[in-house]
């Protein structure tokens, strides 16, 4: 199906790999071109040259850690002009309370909530402005499924997932879209990486990790591009009814009772 966004531009951040990375080459599979922000200049330039090699689309790159004051004045500066800002740099560290101390927690919360919101902040008025543009933010079903084991993520993804529907609620007397997408466990290198760790402690063989996935709704984590996916109809047209909402992408998970709590979204 072709969603109609060639021509159109969009920013990613956490651009370089994972969700973010499968967000962007699918954009650019529909014709867009692309913004990568991400901290490594070295992954980006490798995500830029995959990208390149799939689709005939402008793909520039900005090696930036959002954590910082500024760096969303910067990027608002070299393209504030993007008809569709995807936030999806940053991830929550699992633990209790007692387990992660002040310092990560903070670190989560300046990345993933402070970040995404700045992002909003300087972005959005550029998109009321021309009355157009999509926001996506991409969070996680740990706002939704609470777990103490995972207090990080039930803090920033509950509170990310507030902002979005109030920001979304009314983003629409303005032309503006807002969105929020709630993945479960996804099948990034992250997460086969604390899979493999996981199956190496209790089967005493890393690559035995995929039987840790069989207690997942249907038997496995979802992949990349069923993410990616999503992202792409929301920010077509095609979805130009759906502002101030969160949609969820885990399987069923969070309404399962009490199946697993063990693997996150992002």
């Amino acid at each position: 199906m072709d969603m109609q966004l060639r021509g159109r531009s969009a920013l990613i951040t956490g651009g370089s790999k994972g969700i973010g990375f499968g967000i962007a080459r699918l954009l650019a599979e529909e014709g867009c071109n692309v913004h990568l922000v991400a901290r490594s200049a070295g992954e980006l330039e490798q995500a830029r040259a995959d990208i390149r090699g799939r689709a005939d689309v402008q793909v520039d790159v900005h090696p930036l850690d959002l954590s910082q004051r500024g760096c969303a004045a910067d990027l608002v500066e070299r393209c504030g002009d993007v008809d569709i800002l995807v936030n999806n740099a940053g991830s929550t560290p699992r633990g209790t309370l007692d387990e992660i101390d002040d310092e990560r927690l903070r670190a989560a919360f300046d990345l993933k909530v402070f970040g995404y919101i700045d992002m909003c902040r300087h972005f959005f008025p550029r998109m009321k402005a021309r009355r157009s543009g999509v926001i996506i933010n991409i969070l996680g079903n740990g706002g939704e499924r609470l777990d103490a084991g995972y207090i990080a993520g039930a803090a920033c993804n509950a509170s990310l997932m507030a902002f979005t529907r109030a920001l979304g609620g009314t983003s629409a007397d303005v032309g503006v879209r807002v969105v929020g997408v709630n993945p479960g466990p996804v099948a990034t290198e992250r997460l086969v990486g604390l899979m493999r760790k996981e199956a190496g402690t209790v089967f005493g063989d890393a690559d035995r990790w995929e039987e840790l996935g069989r207690t997942f709704p249907f038997g496995r984590a979802a992949t990349v591009d069923e993410i990616a996916a999503m992202v792409v109809l929301l920010a077509s047209d095609r979805s130009s009814y759906t502002t101030g909402t969160i949609v969820t992408i885990d399987g069923g998970m969070t309404n399962r009772g009490s199946l697993i709590a063990a693997a996150p979204g992002p």
